[in-house]
């Protein structure tokens, strides 16, 4: 007698996140989103914005939903109580993931009162801005444990600073390596695009115009290297809260031919071939998917001494001091060459790719719910 497998009900996440823009976190939930069984599980999202954001269409088209509800604050009462309205609406999620960092303990706290058996709270950064704001992330990202059914890093920095020696789990931050092979044809079509002559040494950037990222020391070392050698350029991808002011910094040293802002694109992949070299001096990160994509494209990296050094998953990676002057990043950089090549078997043996890891992120899902339902 033959026996018939039974299949397993749709498993809806709930992810719960500030929006989905074309940041590095939301990127990384795309990247996971569209590899995902999705015959067997669907991520829908809670965000904190009402405005539409570049994701927005593709996750509706992927079967997704997109629910809205005021901006976080942990001293409301009110969105408190509309956080709890919302979450007792849906009975129907059973996971629910949280990408609100320290504040990810008022979200979870929620979620244990209307006793959803698998909450989740996933790290994606290794420090924050020290001002008033960080000693009150710092109060609530300790009661993050007591509300969490699993704890969930992004890299070892990322999990050991947000759960202080509790036990967590690295999901990496993987990419479609296959879509960043090095290719000549696409490199010279966005340079022609750009209007970059095909001599000119690009240093390119990818990521948000906000403090972390250290824009305006970027643009200090720029300076240097411009100064050094006339042919180059920056090529800057992101916008951000600080876009303007970075902007008034490049009209100030005279840079406008020599630095071009694209705003946000969703051809980071092709861009990343007409570049030659990656600078990255963040003031701090969690383990940053910029530097995965990068790898695969085959591009140097010149990072600072406050990113993980786990992100180095290849040779291409080199680490220097942010205590070291402008004049001696510039150094580096301009004496960095590019000889680009393959790079995917790379990502994938470092356990970057994205294949595998969806099948991970859907049997720790499996298991959760098996072991809190």
């Amino acid at each position: 007698m033959r026996t018939i497998k039974k299949e397993r009900k749709m498993i809806r996440i709930l992810h719960v996140v500030t929006y989905m823009g074309r940041g590095g976190l939301e990127t990384m939930l795309m990247n996971y989103y569209r590899a995902l069984d999705r015959s067997q599980f669907q991520f829908d999202f809670l965000t904190h914005r009402i405005e539409k954001h570049e994701y927005d269409d593709e996750i509706l088209s992927l079967g997704g939903k997109i629910y809205h509800i005021s901006r976080l604050n942990p001293f409301s009462v009110s969105y408190k109580k509309e956080l709890l309205e919302f979450l007792k609406k849906h009975p129907e999620y059973k996971i629910i993931h949280v990408h609100q960092d320290c504040l990810s303990s008022v979200i979870l706290k929620r979620a244990k009162q209307c006793n959803i058996p698998v909450r989740i709270a996933h790290s994606h950064s290794s420090s924050q801005d020290k001002n008033l704001k960080y000693l009150i992330k710092l109060w609530y990202k300790r009661w993050i444990p007591k509300y969490a059914t699993q704890l969930l890093a992004c890299g070892k920095e990322a999990g050991d600073w947000m759960f202080e020696g509790q036990s967590y789990q690295v999901l990496n931050n993987a990419i479609d390596a296959k879509k960043y092979k090095y290719d000549l044809k696409i490199r010279e079509k966005m340079r022609q695009q750009l209007q970059i002559s095909g001599d000119t040494k690009v240093i390119g950037h990818v990521g948000r115009f906000s403090e972390p990222k250290n824009h305006s020391f970027l643009i200090d070392i720029f300076q240097c290297i411009h100064e050094e050698n006339k042919n180059t350029k920056l090529l800057l991808v992101g916008d951000g809260e600080l876009y303007n002011q970075i902007h008034e910094k490049v009209k100030k040293y005279g840079l406008e031919e020599a630095v071009i802002f694209t705003g946000v694109r969703a051809d980071v992949t092709d861009l990343m071939q007409a570049m030659d070299v990656f600078l990255f001096p963040s003031l701090y990160e969690g383990l940053p998917l910029t530097l995965i994509e990068a790898q695969a494209a085959g591009l140097p990296c010149i990072i600072s001494d406050k990113v993980p050094i786990e992100c180095a998953i290849t040779n291409l990676v080199q680490q220097v001091s942010l205590n070291s002057d402008k004049k001696k990043w510039a150094s580096v950089v301009l004496e960095t060459t590019c000889e680009r090549k393959e790079m995917y078997l790379e990502i994938c043996e470092a356990g970057f790719d994205i294949r595998k890891n969806v099948c991970k992120l859907q049997e720790m899902y499996v298991r959760l719910l098996e072991n809190n339902v």
